[in-house]
């Protein structure tokens, strides 16, 4: 019954995925641009923040792939 009044394409659990995911992404562009190597050359700019950019987009990929137990 509570499905049929689900407006929403994704539930609850997938929502607060998708947050956690760009708020990874968001803080990877950040840690980026905190780099203060020439250019973003340095450690923050070439290692960290693409790796955490990248599971930002890792943990969007499960977010909206997830289904919910019914």
């Amino acid at each position: 019954m509570e499905d049929k009044n689900n407006k929403f394409a994704f539930g609850k659990t997938n929502y607060k995925l998708m947050l956690i995911g760009l708020a990874l992404i968001v803080s990877g562009f950040i840690i980026m641009s905190l780099d203060n190597a020439q250019h973003g050359q340095g450690f923050l700019g070439l290692t960290l923040s693409p790796i955490i950019i990248m599971a930002g987009f890792v943990i969007e990929f499960f977010a909206i792939f997830k289904k919910e137990k019914s």
